[in-house]
């Protein structure tokens, strides 16, 4: 693993260095960073990232962010889910209640969110919510 850092100054022999982390909304996932670095620099192991998305996550992400660039391109939702469903998944009758055209309707949403807030891809959802 390989880590760059950007001092203010160059770096002097036997120096102590500190990290300055603002006490604020990502405090606690700065301060897992923090400790990954130290674990690094020491020569120890780095151990696992601060939040690790499953596979479920990571492939609704990829939906809505699919979803949202079909919407941004004038797609109808129809169609958006044809493309990320399927054409068999899609019915001919009752689309309107159908609940493959609710959960694209939410992935857009989702997708919306996420290009707002890009944040979100990095931090874990707050369990406090």
């Amino acid at each position: 693993m390989q880590h760059h850092l950007w001092l203010k100054q160059a770096p002097q022999v036997g120096a102590f260095y500190c990290a300055e982390l603002p006490y604020d909304a990502d405090y606690e996932i700065r301060g897992y960073a923090s400790h990954r670095l130290w674990r690094a620099i020491n020569g120890r192991p780095v151990g696992p990232p601060y939040h690790r998305l499953s596979a479920q996550q990571r492939e609704r992400l990829v939906l809505a962010l699919r979803a949202l660039d079909g919407h941004m391109d004038g797609a109808s939702y129809r169609v958006i889910a044809e493309v990320l469903f399927g054409r068999q998944r899609v019915p001919e009758r009752g689309w309107k209640t159908h609940d493959v055209r609710s959960r694209t309707i939410r992935l857009v949403k989702a997708g919306r969110e996420l290009v707002r807030g890009y944040r979100a891809l990095l931090r874990p959802p707050s369990r406090k919510q």
